[in-house]
Formats: C-alpha cells, sequence, structure tokens
C-alpha cells in the first residue's frame, strides 16, 4: 500500500490577481472543482481558477499546518512564493494530467 498524498496550493485569477489558498489529497480532482465552480464560494466569486503553486506532503497534518501559514501569510510573501517557482503564473492544472 503507497504512501497518500496531500497538497496545499494556490489558486489565482490572474497574474497578480486574487490569491486562494486551500489543501486537498486529489490536487486533479480539486482545480477540476474550482474551474467548474463546484469548489468554494470565493473561488467563484473571484474566478480564482488557475493552479500557479502547489506543495506535496505525505502527511495530512503538516498540509493543514502549511495552509494555515501560508493564509496567515502577508499578500507579499505568497506572491513572492509564486514567483520563484512560476514567475509567469501559468496554470499549472494541466501538467497535472
Amino acid at each position: 500500500m503507497g504512501s497518500k498524498h496531500y497538497y496545499v496550493y494556490i489558486l489565482a485569477s490572474t497574474k497578480n490577481g486574487t490569491i486562494y489558498v486551500g489543501t486537498t489529497s486529489n490536487l486533479v480532482k480539486r482545480v477540476y472543482e474550482h474551474k467548474n465552480n463546484l469548489g468554494s464560494r470565493f473561488t467563484k466569486t473571484y474566478n480564482a481558477h488557475n493552479l500557479v503553486y502547489y506543495e506535496t506532503t505525505d502527511d495530512i497534518m503538516s498540509a493543514i499546518a502549511r495552509e494555515k501559514q501560508l493564509k496567515r501569510w502577508k499578500r507579499r510573501w505568497k506572491t513572492n512564493l509564486i514567483q520563484k517557482q512560476n514567475p509567469e503564473w501559468r496554470d499549472l492544472y494541466l501538467d497535472l494530467l
């Protein structure tokens, strides 16, 4: 039996646009839900459908703690985190398929 993976992810409406931070055990499914407005009300309202950043862990408690940490971060810190890994703010969703 393989280990389970958990993801902390950031969605954005556009480059430097509205940011949403979330946690899931199935990143492809969860981003699909957001893109089709089946996700949170926030992402639907602000059209934050582009997966611009994600991290993987095998510990659910670490994922939840990291999500909470990122949500407390200043916006500038989050945008810098995205910029380091994805300077173009490219939608990474298709890379997962």
